[in-house]
């Protein structure tokens, strides 16, 4: 099966988001390399039990998949929360 990327909403916004993704893994205690924040996933893997490794994935479930990917994109999430709430209380 072909692996599907996700297009961002606004066009350039790669960067920023790879570095607000290195920027929270980074809080979240992980070791990042800020050239591939990508990298983070197999260390995520590691510590909840998931066997992630390069290459093809493809004998992992839908649940232990997804819990690597919730891990980081709920923290993600969660930092996005707090400096929009930053914002708004700033705006007033």
């Amino acid at each position: 099966m072909a692996r599907r990327r996700r297009r961002l909403a606004v066009p350039g916004a790669e960067e920023g988001v790879s570095a607000l993704k290195a920027d929270v893994m980074r809080k979240e205690g992980y070791p990042v390399d800020p050239q591939r924040p990508d990298e983070v996933k197999y260390e995520v893997a590691k510590d909840i039990g998931v066997p992630l490794k390069p290459g093809d994935n493809g004998k992992l479930t839908t649940e232990e998949a997804g819990s690597v990917g919730g891990r980081i994109g709920g923290a993600m999430v969660r930092e996005m929360i707090r400096l929009a709430q930053e914002q708004l209380t700033r705006r007033r």
